[in-house]
Order: C-alpha cells, then structure tokens, then sequence
C-alpha cells in the first residue's frame, strides 16, 4: 500500500512520524512522509520517501512577541498557511492508497479523500480540539483548567469565532466536488461519523478521558527512527565519562531570537544549582562556555543522550516530553505556547517534575531551585525510573501497524 504521511510543525512535530513511517514499510507498505523542505533530510535517514508539503514551511514561525498586533498577524498567517495547505495536501495524496494525516492538515485530508476515495486517518502528538473532553481544555490552547463543561466546549467556541477567516475551506470543497459546506460542518459530521483519531502518547501519562467518542484512541508514543549511523563527538563521550551524570539544557525551536539572555541565564541556574551541563545551542543559538562542568552541543539523539542525564530542562514540546519519559529522569519544562504548558502540568501531576517556569518569565534563582530539585529529590527520580519502564513497555507504533492492516 502506498501511504503518505502528512506532518507540519518544527522538528520535534515530525520526528515520531519517521519512526512510525519507519515499522510500516518495514511490513510492506511504501511510505512518504509529506513536509516542509527543511526536514528532508530528516525524512530521507530515515529510509522514507519525501514529499514537499505546499504550506508546511511556514509553521516554523516563532511565536515569540507579544500583543494584539503579533496575535493579528499570527492569525493572518494561520489562515494563509491553511489555505495552502489545502493545495499542498491535494497534490501530495495523487496515487496515494492511504492518508494519515498530522493536525493541521486533518481537515484537508479529510476532504480530499472523501471526494478521491482514499482511506484516512488522523494522527495527533497531543489531545486536541479534535477529541474535546471535560477532562481539560483542548491542549494547543495554552489554557489552565475551565471546568468541565467549558473544557469540552471550548473547541465550537472557537471554531465559532475563526468561523469568518476560514471562507476558502468551502471554496475547496466545491473544487473538489463536495457539498460547500465550510470546515466546522465538516468537523462536526467527522465527529458524528466517529472519525479514526489516533494519539501518539502513552496512556500511563495521559489516560484515555471516559467521555471521549468512540473512535479517539491512546496507541501510546511513536518514537523517532534511530540514525544507525551516528556516533557522540570525542569530546561528548569524554565529559560524560569525566563526572556525575550531568542535566541537559534545550530551549526547543521556538526560543530562537533569545540566546544571549538564555545562555546567561542557563549558565547561572546551572551554577547555582551545583550541576554539571549538558547545553544544545538549538534554534536559540545557546552559547554557553564550555569548561570542566559545562559543555555545549549540537543534535544528539534523545534516546542515546537523555538515560545518561540527571535531568532535563526542555521546551515542554511533546516529542522532547516523550523522549525525557521514556529515559526515566526528571525534567524541567520552560514552556512558551500550544501544547507546551499542558505538558508541563501533566508531568507536575505524574510526579516527575518539581515544577515549571514560563520562557518568557526565566530568571536564573528559579530554574537553578528547580534543577537542583529535579537532581536531588528521590522522589521524583522513583517516579520518573516508573513511569519510564510503563512508557518504554509499548509499541504505539505497532498500534498504528494493526489500525492500518484493518483497512487493507
């Protein structure tokens, strides 16, 4: 079967998906993962095939400033990006047999293959506004817990509200062929229909919500594939071995016009906090100075590097949330937006964090209290060590194998 796989997003978005891509062409299917332009290489490692995702390059946008006009413009180019993607994912699916397609470009798989005929699924990082429940507000909305009722309501609200900039989705319809009857009629008869929706976390962080529709399924973490070919630098694989087990600093791909106030920062939290460093300059261009206690870095596979950590302060992105669990050790979100701050409370209520502390609000006495927390407290490196083992005990990517095979 020839499947494509549609991804946007930074790294972290489209990195589990090549692993996934990875065990289906390994029973046989031909796979192409469908991306932005600058995550071919990462596509092609891999072994999958490539496609250029019309629309997916601009979501590496950084949402860093603040205001009603950043938020005016971030909407404008929301809409914009959604409207290509509508042509970027009508011509990647020519020949496809399958579509399993990635968040943003759910409802224009949808679409396309209802009026083409071909099969598709949805594959989410994280509970979005695709499966509402009383449990918590849709994760990408950044917002704290509302209420049962507001919680599981809060995606018509919106959809309500973003219904005027969306007027090209009925527009698309009709080329297609389908009845024009715009995205939020769509996505309610998806809802009706119950639409396949398949999450790529572990159930054992979060648990599938009791009023979920049939049809929403928690297949547990789709791991990124393994560079067979990558080795650690002389100088990683010497500090490792030189000294206690160090903490891993990142900033993600969002903290990308703030590496000096970051570097300084992590650099005082690090010393206030008695550890040793592991730093990865990332899209922030971290420059912190390397000496006996500090070292800084570029890509290193998580799987390898996090088991070798104390722990980890990240972005609280989902794949980098994933990759800390599955090593077992606790973390330090610093989120900024989306999904970022829902990780960071559920790992607060898992027990394998000591807390959090906002991108934007990162001061070096706050980070420095909570890594020395996150080092020094037993009881959340217990957790962490048993929460790694049950996330590590699953094969979400085996899940999505036998959801396919059902279809052919």
């Amino acid at each position: 079967m020839k499947i494509v796989i549609t991804a946007v997003g930074v790294r972290g978005d489209v990195a589990p998906f090549t692993g996934l891509g990875r065990r289906l062409a390994e029973v046989g299917h031909q796979v192409a993962v469908a991306t932005a332009q600058a995550h071919e290489p990462l596509v092609r490692a891999a072994g999958l095939d490539f496609l250029h995702l019309r629309g997916a390059d601009s979501s590496h946008t950084a949402w860093e400033e603040t205001g009603a006009g950043a938020v005016l413009s971030g909407a404008r180019q929301y809409v914009e990006m959604m409207r290509e993607l509508c042509e970027g994912v009508l011509t990647v699916a020519e020949g496809a047999e399958l579509l399993l397609l990635h968040h943003l470009t759910i409802p224009q798989g949808y679409a396309v293959g209802t009026a083409l005929g071909i099969p598709t699924m949805a594959l989410e990082l994280f509970p979005t506004a695709m499966a509402p429940t009383g449990d918590f507000p849709p994760a990408e909305a950044s917002l704290p817990n509302l209420g049962r009722w507001a919680n599981r309501h809060l995606d018509g609200v919106l959809r309500t509200l973003t219904a005027p900039t969306v007027r090209f989705f009925s527009d698309f319809q009709a080329r297609l062929g389908l009845p024009a009857v715009g995205l939020n009629p769509m996505l309610r008869a998806m809802h009706q229909e119950n639409y396949p929706v398949h999450h790529g976390f572990s159930r054992h962080v979060v648990p599938r919500p009791s009023d979920w529709r049939p049809g929403l399924e928690i297949s547990g973490y789709w791991w990124p594939a393994v560079r067979e070919d990558w080795t650690p630098s002389p100088e990683l694989a010497d500090f490792l071995a030189s000294g206690p087990p160090p903490v891993f600093v990142s900033f993600g791909s969002m903290a990308s016009s703030d590496g000096e106030r970051l570097s300084e920062i992590t650099a005082a939290a690090l010393r206030k906090a008695g550890v040793r460093g592991i730093v990865q300059s990332g899209w922030a261009g971290l420059a912190v100075a390397d000496n006996d206690d500090v070292l800084t870095i570029g890509e290193a596979p998580h799987e390898w590097l996090f088991p070798q950590m104390a722990a980890v302060v990240h972005h609280g992105g989902a794949g980098t949330t994933g990759a800390a669990l599955r090593a077992g050790v606790p973390a330090v979100p610093t989120p900024l937006t989306a999904d970022q701050p829902f990780w960071a409370a559920r790992l607060k209520k898992l027990g394998v964090s000591p807390g959090s502390v906002p991108l934007r609000k990162l001061d070096a006495d706050r980070l420095g209290e909570l890594i020395h927390r996150a080092v020094h407290e037993p009881s959340l490196s217990a957790v962490a060590d048993a929460v790694g083992e049950q996330v590590r005990s699953e094969d979400g990517a085996g899940q999505i194998v036998k959801a396919v095979e059902l279809l052919d």
